[in-house]
């Protein structure tokens, strides 16, 4: 089975899927599924001003409970390809490692579930239950045509799920550290400071914007809260301020900064963004500003530890000897758009290299990762 995995992994692996292109990784998932018994639908979702984006749902059985596995079949771009120590889609196998874009996020999960899936289905059949997949090509990119539409086609279609795994590279440093339970939400915000142009020997004729821009800003540094019992704090970073200015001799019009707030469960972007208005309304003396925010679809959430999270860590820790930190750390995951269906915990590979030049996954982890969703099968179906 673990050589099935590596096998699936590889054929995944070579497949050039940098969002929006599939590259026919959805094709080899679906061949093997539908092989043992699987029912798959291909799904293509559109919508002005975003590419289309292929997506895949399947599912073995009709009875509950139903457990779905979740994940995603792009990639990012591999950058300069003369840098890595092989082609980014040759999946060599190389010092016990799989090499290749998107081994570790998240194609080495994606074939680890999916073999374990087919083992279980090939001792046991479909009497126990149901065992779904949501594959998507669009979670590294505007995730605009992928898992958010699948999801509603599906539950349109009276899809209801009892459990969801999302195989994201969870674990920092080894197999076992890491379980997601939830993600802290992401706002994108401009603020940008309006003055008057004019000539730098004549200051008295010109506003200049940027002394406010930085004043204003110095308002974003303080704690926006000290964290929840599952969350960090908040925390809002300054992206990049720009006055796009070429000259020195020009005091220019206007100054705009951006910024990414990463925020825990106590705030939505409606109450942060009320929230960073007043600290500018009490901090403006007089200077113009506009503040815009672009639109959010990554919520904070958190999935409760209950008897499914436990199922996981028991079965991780059988396997690895860890025991797994519960954690709401990191970026966003399409666990935010799972949750409004169904409990949702993520579990896969290490991340290490994940997005880097010569991204790479031991094989060892690889075949561990498939016997833990293996025996995460094996315990929620009895």
């Amino acid at each position: 089975m673990s050589t099935t995995a590596i096998d699936l992994c590889r054929a995944l692996v070579k497949c050039p899927s940098v969002t929006p292109q599939d590259g026919g990784a959805l094709g080899v998932l679906e061949a093997a599924l539908k092989q043992a018994g699987f029912t798959t639908n291909r799904l293509v979702f559109s919508e002005p001003g975003a590419a289309d984006i292929d997506n895949l749902y399947a599912r073995i059985g009709t009875a509950a409970p139903f457990l779905v596995f979740a994940g995603h079949t792009d990639v990012v771009p591999v950058g300069d390809a003369s840098k890595w120590r092989f082609d980014p889609f040759a999946a060599e196998v190389a010092d016990d490692a799989v090499w290749g874009r998107g081994v570790a996020d998240m194609k080495g999960a994606v074939a680890a579930f999916a073999a374990a899936a087919l083992d279980f289905v090939a001792r046991h059949g479909t009497q126990k239950g149901s065992i779904g997949f949501l594959i998507t090509g669009d979670e590294e990119g505007p995730a605009i045509n992928g898992t958010d539409k699948l999801l509603r086609w599906a539950h349109e279609r009276g899809e209801r799920f009892d459990h969801c795994l999302v195989g994201e590279p969870t674990n920092p440093h080894a197999l076992g550290d890491m379980i997601k339970i939830g993600r802290r939400g992401s706002l994108n915000g401009t603020l940008a400071v309006h003055g008057r142009q004019g000539h730098v020997a004549y200051p008295d004729r010109a506003q200049n914007p940027i002394p406010h821009l930085l004043r204003l800003l110095e308002t974003f540094h303080a704690p926006l809260d000290h964290g929840t019992e599952h969350f960090d704090a908040s925390n809002l970073e300054i992206t990049s301020v720009d006055v796009g200015n070429p000259a020195f001799n020009i005091i220019p019009a206007e100054a705009k900064a951006r910024f990414n707030i990463r925020f825990n469960d106590s705030w939505t972007p409606e109450t942060l963004a009320s929230e960073l208005r007043r600290r500018l309304e009490e901090a403006a003396e007089g200077a113009h500003y506009a503040l815009a925010f672009e639109p959010c679809n990554a919520l904070a959430f958190l999935t409760p530890p209950d008897g499914f999270a436990a199922l996981v860590s028991a079965a991780i820790e059988k396997r690895t000897g860890r025991t797994p930190v519960l954690s709401t750390s990191g970026g966003t995951s399409d666990a935010r758009f799972i949750r409004a269906y169904c409990p949702v915990v993520e579990f896969g590979l290490v991340g290490a290299t994940m997005h880097m030049v010569d991204e790479h996954v031991a094989v060892r982890d690889i075949e561990a990762l498939t016997k833990i969703y293996e025996a995460i099968l094996e315990d929620y179906f009895s």
